[in-house]
């Protein structure tokens, strides 16, 4: 967003709550790498950074299935060739848009700079400052103009905007939580897996994930329940993996073709914290005045769909696009009525994207309904683009569009797979016929 603004020649101060992650190894345990994808490339495009950033890019063009049993299946996102997600590192991703952003007229950067309170009406900020390595911490006031807070899923600034416009905030935790882990490369620095994939493990009630790095390594996640929510899912919680038993026969039993390959599975395991997931909505964005939420302050969603930086980074776009066209207050409110939508629909999609990773994935009618949903592409291509695709590859069909059209397609892809085993099995006359008389014409470019 600091980019965004300072390439128009707006001043912009930048406060970050943490040291500066160029001098500063990234924190163990938590959100390695990130999924890249077209609407995160256009943003970084519009911001003049994507070039630089594409060195630290490893192309995924698909998922790579792992069986219980060992045995592998690839199972590509797209049908085209720049239909492709993006591993990327978030401590790499970070320091290039840092270095950009210091490097541009009118940008100063604060770093360990808290925001602990906020004076919405005063426009002011209390900032809980560290100026120096090892010296005690400063209290400093701040006055601001127009505030754009990005601050996290437990946003000060939105506690402050709640209190000041009487809005309200939902939070819906996740009963599941994540672990991260390391698959280190091999002796020879090459990865032990795949390189160009991400990899999933489903497991029904649960699953772990893996995402290529460029030292040869994957940063591997377990999703998995804290407590036990039923009988059948024996093991198959948080809270039954505490020893270095426990954790190597769960490992062994559900995930043995990656066990001997991380040899300080057990030490991660019990060093690195469990993070929490949740879908946060604000019903206001804005004060209507001076203030602004965006990214997670806004609307926090869990990571299932590779959705939570791109979808922030579209909030820059839009709502700098709409600062170029309106006075700040107003560009502000039009961008809460524009974006708030599709902010829901991508939570809404994130969500059910967990269960199809987890369980879907594994059976044989989702392989044939996806291989449809190929058919019909290619037969329709300005009428039929698959939910997946439209939300990853086209950042110019909004989220809600994709979330309607997806629930319309889904149900006839249903209709016409509760017969058919195979491809063979349909009349695909028929349903393309289906989707022209009730589906629209949709605008997109390639």
């Amino acid at each position: 967003m600091a980019i965004l603004l300072a390439r128009r020649g707006v001043p912009v101060r930048l406060l970050e709550r943490r040291p500066d992650l160029r001098k500063q190894a990234l924190a163990a345990g938590r959100s390695i790498n990130l999924a890249l994808a077209d609407r995160g490339i256009h943003a970084l495009q519009a911001a003049g950074v994507y070039e630089s950033i594409k060195p630290l890019l490893i192309a995924m063009p698909g998922r790579m299935l792992h069986t219980i049993d060992s045995e592998t299946s690839f199972v590509p996102y797209g049908q085209r060739e720049h239909e492709v997600i993006y591993s990327i590192s978030r401590h790499g991703l970070n320091q290039l848009l840092l270095g950009h952003a210091e490097s541009l007229p009118g940008v100063e950067l604060l770093f360990e700079a808290e925001c602990v309170s906020a004076d919405l009406t005063q426009r002011r900020l209390t900032v809980r400052h560290s100026p120096q390595q090892d010296a005690a911490p400063v209290m400093r006031t701040l006055a601001f103009e127009h505030l754009i807070a990005a601050d996290g899923a437990n946003s000060v600034v939105r506690q402050a905007l709640l209190e000041t416009t009487h809005a309200s905030v939902s939070a819906e935790l996740l009963p599941h939580g994540y672990k991260e882990l390391t698959l280190p490369a091999d002796a020879l620095g090459r990865h032990q897996l795949e390189q160009h994939a991400l990899h999933i493990w489903p497991r029904g009630g649960f699953m772990l994930i893996a995402l290529p790095n460029q030292d040869g390594s994957f940063t591997m996640t377990l999703f998995l329940a804290f407590r036990h929510q039923d009988d059948r899912a024996a093991h198959a919680s948080f809270a039954e993996l505490h020893d270095t038993d426990s954790i190597t026969t769960f490992f062994r039993g559900y995930f043995p073709d990656v066990l001997a390959r991380m040899p300080q599975l057990v030490a991660e395991f019990l060093a690195h914290p469990i993070g929490k997931m949740n879908t946060m909505r604000s019903s206001r964005w804005t004060d209507g005045q001076s203030t602004v939420l965006i990214g997670d302050a806004a609307h926090a969603i869990v990571p299932f769909h590779g959705q939570g930086m791109n979808c922030a980074f579209e909030d820059c776009v839009e709502l700098d696009a709409l600062l170029q066209q309106h006075p700040f207050a107003a560009a502000c409110k039009e961008f809460e009525r524009m974006r708030k939508p599709n902010a829901n629909a991508i939570a809404d999609m994130a969500l059910e994207n967990y269960v199809e990773m987890r369980e879907t994935v594994r059976h044989p009618k989702f392989l044939l309904q996806k291989e449809l949903a190929f058919e019909l592409e290619r037969r329709l291509p300005q009428r039929f683009i698959p939910r997946y695709s439209m939300v990853m590859f086209h950042h110019e069909i909004p989220y809600a569009v994709a979330y309607e059209r997806g629930r319309q397609q889904t149900e006839l892809l249903e209709r016409f797979t509760s017969d058919a085993t195979k491809l063979g099995d349909i009349e695909l006359e028929r349903a393309e016929q289906a989707v022209v008389e009730q589906l629209s014409l949709l605008e997109y470019r390639y």
